[in-house]
């Protein structure tokens, strides 16, 4: 029942793709250029190339192939999605800009689109406008063209003196080149061809741009922030504590070596106490990512750098990662605590780890600690917050949600997650949830900048 529900859901995925692919080819290829043309071959050909790079890529990254082919794949297939993403919005938003456009008196004339079987006023033929000439019109250019006259303007004149409305637009094709069946082509585009290439044009550099923007500031390394919680329980010689908070980092085919140096650099430049590094580090296996995860060896904390678990652990081999974490220098935290000045530490495993009898365990995490004492949790995902509430813990920091990553995603993130970023407060437990220092998929990031929090910790009782 499983496969078939899995196998449904891709069908639905690639007709989904498809349909999209269809309107962005009809928007950005088919109106604004003419059949036989070089944007309408070039386009139409992206328009197939490129969803085929991101079905590669998804497929490649769950059938286990090569890492080196996962890698060749990932950049366009994953990049080609958030250009998807924006190129489809923005052309929604100019959709409502074309009705608008539509009903004023200069997007009114009446024309057809580029290569249609029936052209009337303003229609493009192979680069060109044609208008359907009156009879009186006709006559003029056909005038013309029998006899080579030089002034073509002369018969536009007649048969603007013998009519109104129609032949006026009329009067400016004959200027042009008469073409078989009675009508004239214009030198220049209609107006709606003129409309439809400035939206495409307005399009792609709005879509293509933000997704180039986005792609920048993932690329160019997470956002150093700082923010200041205090706990009332929290031991004097503990007040300033500074805990770096890092999440999703999703070492992966597109996220490598150098962007973990980044992220170390980035923390070892805050000078934290503690470095808490709350899950979803990697998206593969040890033998594949294990060189990229190797600067985590040069992080520098006087308390050192802990870790817990996140969802992406456990779709490949938790085990494995843990043992690798701990040869670089992090100490992982399975349902564990570790008592630090004026403060405890405590971590659990990811609620993925229930399918594999590793889930969480807040009794095992806390057991036999002070209750007096301050309890500050690592937990991968906020919505373990309620557990932690259930259990006297004074401050949970998580990740998990990435900000929603690409707008609108925020908006979604929130129907599944009570907090999306930033601080707030539930019952006597506060919740920190930073945005994430990588990406998941496209390294795109839109309205949910990559971060490193130091989270400053003050103590009531100064």
């Amino acid at each position: 029942m499983t496969a078939v529900v899995v196998a449904l859901a891709g069908v639905l995925a690639l007709a989904a793709l498809a349909v999209v692919h269809r309107y962005l080819w009809r928007r950005l290829v088919r109106d604004v250029s003419a059949p036989g043309g070089w944007w309408r071959r070039l386009g139409t050909a992206l328009t197939v190339l490129l969803p085929l790079t991101t079905v590669a890529t998804l497929v490649t990254s769950r059938s286990g192939a090569p890492f080196t082919l996962q890698r060749i794949v990932a950049w366009p297939g994953y990049l080609w999605l958030a250009c998807l993403l924006y190129l489809t919005l923005a052309l929604l938003a100019g959709e409502a800009l074309r009705f608008v456009l539509r009903r004023t008196p200069w997007g009114a004339a009446r024309t057809a689109r580029p290569g249609s079987g029936t052209p009337t006023a303003g229609t493009v033929t192979a680069g060109t406008v044609t208008a359907a000439a009156t009879p009186a019109t006709a006559a003029t250019a056909g005038t013309a063209a029998a006899s080579g006259a030089s002034e073509p303007t002369a018969g536009a004149s007649e048969a603007a003196a013998g009519a109104s409305g129609p032949t006026a637009g009329a009067s400016e094709a004959a200027a042009g080149e008469a073409v078989p069946g009675g009508r004239v082509a214009e030198a220049v585009p209609s107006r709606r061809v003129f409309l439809a290439r400035t939206l495409a044009v307005s399009t792609a550099v709005a879509g293509l741009g933000t997704t180039a923007v986005g792609a920048y500031g993932v690329l160019d390394g997470p956002t150093l922030k700082r923010v200041t919680v205090p706990l009332a329980k929290l031991g004097r010689r503990a007040h300033g504590y500074r805990i770096a908070v890092v999440s999703d980092i999703h070492l992966g085919p597109v996220l490598g070596r150098a962007h973990t140096r980044r992220i170390v650099d980035t923390v070892n430049s805050a000078q934290p106490d503690l470095v808490a590094i709350v899950g979803d580090l990697v998206d593969g296996t040890v033998a594949d990512l294990g060189p990229a995860a190797e600067p985590l060896r040069e992080l520098r904390a006087r308390d050192g750098a802990f870790f817990v678990t996140g969802n992406h652990e456990y779709f490949g081999d938790a085990h494995a990662w843990v043992d690798h974490v701990r040869e670089l220098g992090v100490h992982p935290l399975e349902n564990a605590r570790r008592e630090l000045p004026g403060f405890d530490l405590a971590g659990v495993n990811d609620i993925q780890g229930e399918e594999q009898g590793e889930g969480p365990d807040y009794g095992k995490a806390l057991a036999g600690r002070d209750p007096a004492r301050a309890a500050v949790l690592l937990a991968h995902q906020p919505v373990m917050v309620h557990e932690a509430v259930d259990h006297g813990v004074d401050l949970q920091l998580s990740g998990h949600t990435h900000g929603g990553q690409l707008w609108p995603g925020p908006y979604l993130a929130a129907l599944a997650n009570p907090t999306v970023a930033g601080l707030e407060r539930y019952g006597d437990t506060q919740l920190y949830v930073s945005r994430g220092a990588g990406a998941w998929g496209p390294p795109v990031r839109v309205g949910a900048e990559s971060d490193v929090t130091v989270v400053q910790l003050a103590s009531k009782q100064t």
